[in-house]
């Protein structure tokens, strides 16, 4: 996960301080790229815990096109809490788009599948989480907007565009979500997961975060762990069907979210 530290202090020495939507404030460069290749590992960071039952119960979340975190149907995950109403409502967020776009029907994640499938080499293998027509009823507008998927030499790679990164906080995560995701389209359609680039436009440490990357800066990287999922069906995919192996890291440290 050097190419993540090395972002992490690209930002620390390069960045500039700027006021947020938060009122936390910001220490941000804009415009970066990082890969992370999966066949040596599994990218979950290791100089400190991160949470990946989290990441797990929010991607089946969103494949199951939840938007409600009360929804009996969806593995649960507390990490929307406080951005949903009174309701437990988000609004048409990640898993509405990625499923049934713009509420129209149109299930874009199966399209991915069906396209690497029967044509591996088309350049329009794209899902957008970025409905600007849908954009004021969220109570949280994408991030992570936008993913292409790329099939070469019998692997599959894939590039997400991220408008705004929470680099101490976020990053991880949504660097993890996206290579389990890969893994499982990967699987559905019998290729090998690959290269995963993480492309960022607002790329921010959050002023009261400065401490605790700092601290995680002075940490050795440990081995990458690896990933096991069951052999099922892409939908039929459950949240006791994908085992985690050999993650070994150092202490979780706290980071505040800035809501």
């Amino acid at each position: 996960m050097e190419a993540y530290l090395n972002l992490v202090r690209q930002i620390l020495e390069h960045g500039e301080d700027r006021e947020d939507r938060t009122g936390v404030g910001t220490r941000s460069i804009f415009g970066t790229q990082t890969k992370y290749d999966l066949r040596k590992g599994f990218p979950l960071l290791t100089t400190k815990k991160v949470l990946f039952t989290g990441v797990v119960r929010e991607l089946l979340w969103f494949l199951r096109g939840s938007t409600n975190i009360h929804d009996e149907l969806a593995e649960y995950t507390p990490i929307w809490n406080a951005w949903a109403d009174e309701n437990g409502d988000l609004g048409p967020i990640y898993g509405h788009q990625w499923r049934n776009w713009g509420g129209c029907g149109i299930d874009q994640i199966q399209n991915a599948i069906d396209q690497i499938k029967i044509n591996p080499h088309s350049r329009r293998i794209v899902v957008s989480a970025w409905n600007v027509a849908d954009l004021p009823r969220m109570k949280l507008p994408p991030c992570h907007l936008l993913f292409q998927f790329y099939v070469i030499a019998g692997r599959l790679d894939c590039q997400l565009y991220q408008r705004s990164a929470d680099v101490a906080l976020g990053v991880p995560f949504n660097i993890a979500s996206y290579a389990l995701l890969m893994t499982m389209m990967a699987q559905e359609c019998q290729l090998e997961p690959g290269i995963f680039t993480h492309t960022l436009g607002d790329a921010h440490l959050y002023l009261n975060h400065l401490d605790g990357i700092r601290t995680q800066l002075e940490r050795t990287p440990g081995p990458l762990p690896r990933i096991e999922i069951a052999n099922k069906p892409f939908d039929q995919i459950r949240f006791e069907d994908i085992q985690l192996h050999n993650y070994q890291h150092a202490p979780f440290i706290r980071f505040e979210v800035a809501v």
